[in-house]
């Protein structure tokens, strides 16, 4: 699949964080509702910096998986609060282009707009490829939440400087929630059912699940 070359990448943390503003007015709030090819997202790290990003793209009606690919890289950025993105980003980019697919909807281990200047992994990556995206992280980032009642769907908004930027939601029973939040064009509502459906069986949605998997054992 292809990916926009929107920038290059950054090299310091005010390149970094203007980029961030820049492509923040880029983000959709909207979009389609159902799809048909779900890919999942994520990175292990084998060192201080060396790193292995997976994509997983999954049928949606039968969460079996239809193509996957890897990449080797090294961090690009230094670990810095709010631009952790960025030494993913690279990686993921190069993962993505292997696809002979192209799927319908992103689903990212991070954020999208729950994000210190409202543009995560989610966002950045749905901004670069055009495509629906969201994220799911497994603590909480930024906002503030009431916890979720305890039954599996129930959820609470987490609010940031005024803002809803996304929602915990519980995905089963008596478990942990996870910290949904819209990446580009999709819409909150849409992202929630989404991560809800994609998490029949566990906390995690399946498609984060598989990439996890292949990142670990490539």
């Amino acid at each position: 699949m292809h990916v926009e070359q929107l920038h290059p990448w950054p090299s310091s943390v005010p390149e970094a964080e203007a980029l961030q503003d820049r492509l923040r007015s880029r983000v959709e709030l909207d979009g389609p509702s159902a799809f048909e090819l779900i890919a999942g997202l994520d990175v292990h790290y084998r060192g201080d910096d060396a790193l292995t990003a997976a994509v997983v793209v999954l049928d949606a009606g039968t969460l079996e998986p239809v193509e996957q690919v890897v990449a080797q890289g090294e961090a690009a950025f230094p670990y810095v609060p709010g631009l952790f993105a960025f030494r993913e980003l690279p990686a993921l980019v190069t993962a993505l282009e292997r696809l002979k697919t192209t799927p319908d909807l992103l689903v990212c281990d991070g954020y999208g707009l729950a994000h210190p200047r409202g543009f995560g992994l989610a966002c950045h990556l749905g901004v670069l490829t055009g495509l629906p995206s969201l994220g799911v992280g497994k603590t909480p980032f930024v906002g503030t939440h009431e916890p979720p009642g305890d039954e599996r769907g129930s959820w609470t908004p987490i609010v940031h400087e005024g803002a809803t930027v996304g929602r915990a939601l519980r995905t089963q029973r008596g478990v942990k929630p996870v910290y949904v939040s819209q990446g580009h064009r999709i819409a909150l509502d849409v992202a929630t059912e989404q991560v809800l459906r994609l998490a029949a069986r566990y906390r995690l949605p399946e498609p984060i699940r598989h990439a996890d998997h292949l990142a670990r054992h490539p």
